[in-house]
């Protein structure tokens, strides 16, 4: 059997705190060895190696949060482009959400999605399950038999649940099947329409605003039912300092929550959105400058645990309207890595802590065994040079649909080559 190696790179894996030297030798599509000792003179005959060139070795990325749009939505994204996408960022794990049609809401949903990803999607995916059924916090979805089917998690995605009672209910039931639910953090009766956050940007604008004191709020409603619970609870994608506040004070009182955020939230502020660009309208929105500062403040702490791409592809159509009437929602999955990169190089995050919020992190919150590199286990890696510079040009982008906020920005960073089970899914010298 032929083996593969990795050589001569700087191998990264924040799941030991391993920064050093080294390379990755690879058998049948699982790490055989890793480490200072793998170099061309010690590797088995008939191995077909690579030199890194000194370039970063990592786990391949794990995304925590994101929308492939199949079943039902194919004009915005597919399995197979979200695929090509994650690749050529770095990812080698997505986890799907349920804003399918019909909703994953259903055991046969699951088995579907999970089918079709194994035969288009070059990359691993992992899926979660609607909470409530048809996304319409109502009634709540069969847990147990979504569980089953083999979800992650539940979430509702970019909807809240309004109705207290439900969510009570919900994080109790959820805790027969130590999953985490994944909640959209922003109160719907306080966000309404609201299509900015509030502030002296959306005044300026003349667009109808929403308080940012909505994320807080229902931050700290959830709080304390998944206290009196013992629910795991996880606020995807936080964007308020007063929200972040909440989930450290409850991390002190040993409370079982996380959080994350997407890279939009702590690379861009609400002076984004400029002359009414729809491609820098999401949900929640982006805030004012003071919020961005403390969104990279709770990484820098470890009160923020993650960072996903909270891709969302939307059509042109959806976003080719005046602002207030545009749908929100970015995607991200190939700029992920690279945008993050800027909290390295401006030295607001150590190289191994960055990347722990892209690996083990979310493979934690998931339950799955993926986002380090470890001896038999698949070969799921991610080669970048850490200081390559590029522009983004949305329409080169490998998703579907074109939707990104960060068209025109220059970056630091990109991806080399991705391997899932030791097989090159991605590979920028082929580009």
């Amino acid at each position: 059997m032929t083996y593969q190696a990795l050589l001569n790179a700087r191998l990264l894996d924040p799941a030991t705190n391993t920064d050093t030297n080294g390379g990755v030798l690879i058998k049948d599509g699982l790490i055989e060895d890793w480490g200072e000792h793998i170099k061309a003179e010690t590797l088995p005959d008939n191995t077909d190696s690579q030199d890194c060139a000194g370039n970063c070795l990592s786990p391949g990325l794990v995304d925590a949060h994101a929308y492939l749009c199949e079943p039902g939505k194919e004009h915005r994204e597919t399995m197979a482009t979200a695929g090509l996408a994650a690749a050529a960022g770095g990812v080698t794990t997505i986890n799907a959400f349920p804003a399918t049609e019909p909703v994953i809401d259903d055991p046969s949903l699951v088995e579907i999605v999970a089918r079709r990803a194994r035969e288009t999607c070059p990359v691993n995916v992992t899926i979660t399950g609607a909470l409530t059924r048809g996304l319409e916090g109502r009634e709540m979805a069969e847990l147990g038999l979504l569980s089953e089917a083999g979800v992650v998690a539940f979430s509702d995605g970019q909807k809240a649940i309004a109705d207290i009672n439900l969510m009570r209910r919900a994080l109790a039931y959820s805790t027969m099947f130590e999953k985490p639910v994944i909640v959209h953090a922003e109160e719907p009766n306080l966000t309404g329409s609201g299509v900015m956050t509030g502030g002296r940007t959306a005044t300026f604008m003349g667009l109808k605003s929403a308080p940012a004191c909505a994320e807080a709020i229902l931050v700290e409603r959830d709080i304390r039912l998944t206290a009196m619970t013992g629910a795991r609870w996880h606020a995807a994608h936080l964007s308020t300092a007063d929200a972040i506040r909440s989930i450290r004070r409850a991390k002190d009182e040993q409370i079982n929550v996380t959080a994350g955020t997407a890279p939009h939230y702590h690379a861009l502020n609400d002076l984004e959105v400029g002359e009414y660009r729809t491609f820098a309208r999401v949900s929640p929105p982006l805030r004012e400058e003071t919020d961005r500062m403390a969104v990279v403040e709770g990484l820098k702490d470890g009160t923020l645990d993650l960072i996903s791409s909270q891709h969302l592809p939307q059509s042109a159509d959806s976003k080719r309207v005046p602002f207030a009437q545009a749908k929100p929602g970015v995607i991200g999955l190939e700029t992920m890595l690279p945008v993050s990169l800027r909290l390295y190089h401006n030295q607001e995050l150590d190289l191994l802590s960055l990347l722990r919020t892209m690996t083990v992190a979310p493979a934690k919150l998931l339950g799955i065994t993926a986002g380090r590199i470890e001896k038999g286990l698949p070969a799921d890696l991610c080669l970048f040079d850490l200081g390559k510079p590029w522009k983004v040009d949305g329409t080169a982008l490998k998703s579907k649909s074109k939707n990104t906020a960060f068209d025109g920005h220059l970056l630091q960073g990109r991806v080399l080559k991705t391997l899932v089970s030791g097989k090159t899914v991605y590979s920028f010298e082929d580009e």
